[in-house]
């Protein structure tokens, strides 16, 4: 009679080989070759992914059977024989944009297109802004405190202050989070202060994923002590919104999405149309002018 199937987490990918974690323990294990049949054209398991496995005698372990995936965070990689969908993250609960309010300034329109493959991927976000310090709260909440009518949560902090680290700590606390944003925002210092050390493994894996697609690289989820895990995730910016139409852009801003069904045209670009209500929203000053901004860049290609 054949063994019971554990189940697990991918929390650790490298080269072929995967760490799952099963409650258990860690087992490092292989694809098993009928999952690998046929052509390639993407990851076919990640970090993140829940799996079915069976265990050898020696400890190691096969997986056998990878489930349907929620969501996922993916990087297309043109190669000879067509482009490769490479998974960053399987099933992430958040996507965690992390920006400074000064030093350096936030780029708002990098953060708008953050937003905008989190929302083409559905992955719910959480924007950090960090080093409330260098500004003080009433102008840091000038710069980002239009995103929480959008739907999307602002964190203010500080670890020179220590502000607002109990409460990103409750907000990663058993979820699977990605996080993302600029270099020099303070993203290590936030998780060094939440965990000690653990800055330390991000930018080793920050460090790796930067020297080029030919490097081995590390993916895995970096444990809390609370419960969840965190993905160090770069490259949003590169993140190119690869099946997606311009027409459809709109339809990744709340606020515009909202809007388009009363234009006069079902194909109205909201750049010059008569009875446009996304260009009447944003003359009424119910649409922030720099979304619009960001929406008109998208829309015409721009990063």
């Amino acid at each position: 009679m054949a063994a019971a199937l554990q189940t697990g987490l991918i929390i650790r990918a490298q080269s072929g080989f995967f760490t799952v974690e099963t409650g258990e323990g860690p087992v490092v294990c292989q694809l098993r070759g009928r999952l690998k049949k046929g052509r390639r054209t993407g990851d076919i398991a990640a970090v993140g992914d829940h799996v079915s496995l069976s265990l050898h005698p020696d400890g190691s372990g096969m997986i056998e059977e990878i489930a349907e995936r929620k969501s996922a965070i993916i990087r297309l990689d043109p190669r000879p024989q067509g482009v490769y969908r490479q998974v960053l993250l399987a099933n992430p609960d958040q996507a965690v944009f992390v920006f400074a309010c000064e030093k350096p300034k936030p780029k708002l329109r990098m953060l708008d297109r953050f937003l905008v493959i989190a929302e083409k991927q559905g992955i719910p976000a959480l924007i950090v802004a960090n080093k409330v310090e260098l500004t003080g709260l009433r102008e840091a909440k000038n710069i980002f405190g239009h995103y929480p009518d959008l739907g999307y949560p602002v964190l203010y902090t500080s670890v020179v202050e220590k502000k607002g680290i109990d409460e990103l700590r409750r907000h990663l606390t058993g979820k699977i989070s990605a996080f993302a944003g600029p270099s020099g925002v303070g993203k290590s210092s936030l998780m060094n202060i939440m965990q000690p050390n653990l800055s330390l493994r991000v930018d080793e894996i920050s460090e790796a994923l930067g020297k080029g697609k030919h490097t081995t690289v590390v993916r895995k989820l970096l444990p809390l002590d609370g419960g969840g895990y965190v993905a160090d995730t770069p490259g949003w910016k590169s993140l190119a919104l690869w099946d997606t139409e311009p027409e459809e852009i709109d339809g990744y801003f709340p606020e515009l999405a909202r809007l388009v069904k009363d234009c006069q045209f079902s194909d109205c670009t909201h750049t010059h149309e008569p009875n446009c209500a996304v260009q009447a929203a944003v003359l009424e000053g119910k649409v922030h002018p720099d979304r619009f901004d960001s929406f008109l860049r998208l829309r015409d290609g721009e990063s």
